[in-house]
Parts: structure tokens; C-alpha cells; sequence
């Protein structure tokens, strides 16, 4: 009976919901481009989103580490993994082997909840935001941006940070061409600095 119940249950709560933004590519943004590349298949999509916290001083305290790891656990709705350095520079008193950083890569569903609150929430509260630069992209399709600060995402609160840390955020995407990332980008609603520049006409 006890297991009946447990279906029953699971029934009556139903499928989880896709992302919005998802759904807005699935039925508003993929059709769109479909014309310029013939094949479904070709249409570029997003296929993970990588956020990535150096921490330097991490070398001198490890709490500064620690804190970078919670705020980014909590910013992006999955645990970190802690990065090392790769070499050793004595200038830095840095060792091979030392943690220096954390990043998190989201895929699927969390990419697209995380890329919904990025466009919508979090870069219209940069300070003096003018638009995103439109050249940033790497020539195989992804772009990468940086934040100053982790105190533009709405989970953070100002009183329980240590320390103002910033983070870079990199989007990958299927695209071959840098132009196809960008127009891809650009419907999923990034704010790019051209797209910016018209609406002020």
C-alpha cells in the first residue's frame, strides 16, 4: 500500500517543468534560425556553462576559499570543484598542487536556469552597465565574460561577505562560427553593447 501511495503521489505531482528559456529556444529561437542552416540538427545550442572563481589569496588563508565555495554552491545551485595551480611560481609563494580557485560547469537544465537569471536578473544590476562586447567570442562559437563582483546575484547578501570576489563566466555553444554564437546569443536575449546602442535611437 505504502508503495501505491508513493506513485500515486509522484503521478499527481507530474513532470518536472522545462526552463523558460529553454522552452522559449525549443519553440521560438530554434524555428527562427532553422531557415539559415536547413538542418535541425545544425541550429547551435547551448551545451554547458562554465563559472570559474580564482581565488589568489586562497595561499595565505584557506577561509577565503572556503567562502568563494559556498557563494558559488549557492549561486549556481551545484557544488563546486576546487581547482589547483598547475605549476609552481615563487613570486606568488605559489606551489604546484595548491587549491587556488573553484568552478562548476552546468549542463541541461541548470545551464538554462542559470543563463535566464544571468540575461534577466543579475547583468541589468552591474553598476554603469553599457552592454556586453560582442568580440569577446573565442572563433570556435563560445564566449566568455567576467563579473567584478559576486554581489549582483540576489542570493548573496551583502552583510555575509568577506570579501568581494569575481568570477568568469564562459558559455559554450555548438556553433562553428563566431556570428552564428552571436545571433544565437543575441534571441536567447544577451544584452550585447550594438543591441544596446540601437535601442537608445
Amino acid at each position: 500500500m505504502a508503495k501505491t501511495e508513493k506513485t500515486a503521489s509522484k503521478k499527481e505531482q507530474g513532470p518536472r517543468s522545462l526552463p523558460r528559456l529553454k522552452v522559449k529556444y525549443l519553440n521560438e529561437i530554434a524555428p527562427k534560425l532553422l531557415p539559415n542552416y536547413g538542418n535541425p540538427m545544425r541550429v547551435p545550442k547551448i551545451t554547458k556553462v562554465v563559472v570559474n572563481m580564482g581565488v589568489g589569496e586562497a595561499t595565505q588563508n584557506a577561509k577565503l576559499l572556503e567562502a568563494a565555495t559556498k557563494e558559488l554552491s549557492i549561486i549556481t545551485g551545484q557544488k563546486p570543484v576546487v581547482t589547483k595551480a598547475k605549476k609552481s611560481i615563487s613570486n606568488f609563494k605559489l606551489r604546484a598542487g595548491m587549491p587556488i580557485g573553484c568552478k562548476v560547469t552546468l549542463r541541461g537544465n541548470r545551464a538554462y536556469y542559470f543563463l535566464d537569471k544571468l540575461f534577466t536578473v543579475v547583468i541589468p544590476r552591474i553598476r554603469d552597465f553599457r552592454g556586453l562586447s560582442p568580440k569577446a567570442f573565442d572563433g570556435r562559437g563560445n564566449y566568455s565574460m567576467g563579473l567584478q563582483e559576486q554581489l549582483v546575484f540576489p542570493e548573496i547578501k551583502y552583510d555575509s561577505v568577506d570579501k568581494v570576489q569575481g568570477m568568469n563566466i564562459t558559455i559554450v555553444t555548438t556553433a562553428h562560427k563566431d556570428s552564428e554564437a552571436l545571433e544565437l546569443l543575441t534571441e536567447m536575449g544577451m544584452p550585447f553593447r550594438q543591441i544596446v546602442k540601437k535601442a537608445q535611437q
